[in-house]
């Protein structure tokens, strides 16, 4: 199975210019929670989460239309190409803590969005004979992605170490 055949198509962009308020627009209307951020040639310059706008509007003294998509975008663009391996897509997304990959073409396009929904979507429980992927690889990558960023020090090792 490849990235092809599960991934989004059609997929919104914005540029680094586009407002928050506009972005959060087009999220909604198009149900989605990324935005991958593309340049004059459509050329990815970064992506845009649901969490970066949540994350920006709460920690600055702005409005949603006064902040741009270049202020709080990832600079790092983690993708993958149409034909690459469900598997490899899977992978990265562990390795990179993402939920979701953009997906170029041959000309550095976006072709698409993967997304772990996507993928979720499309798995099949342990021991069918279904072919692909399976709730084990879901799962696997689901796991990495919900492990915490910054270890967290349990309540009662903190009492004990003070």
């Amino acid at each position: 199975m490849k990235a092809q055949d599960l991934m989004t198509y059609n997929v919104q962009t914005c540029s680094p210019e586009t407002n928050l308020a506009a972005v959060a627009s087009m999220m909604w209307e198009n149900d989605c929670g990324v935005l991958p951020v593309v340049d004059e040639q459509a050329k990815p310059v970064g992506i845009l989460t649901d969490r970066d706008i949540a994350i920006a509007l709460g920690t600055r003294n702005q409005q949603a239309s006064e902040i741009q998509a270049a202020d709080v975008m990832s600079h790092t663009l983690h993708s993958v190409v149409p034909s690459d391996d469900i598997h490899t897509a899977l992978k990265l997304m562990r390795r990179e803590k993402v939920h979701r990959l953009p997906v170029l073409d041959d000309n550095g396009n976006v072709a698409g969005i993967l997304s772990l929904n996507d993928v979720a979507l499309e798995a099949h429980p342990i021991g069918t004979k279904a072919p692909g992927l399976n709730y084990e690889d879901v799962v696997g990558t689901l796991k990495a992605l919900c492990e915490h960023r910054h270890p967290l020090v349990k309540p009662l090792q903190a009492a004990a170490t003070a």
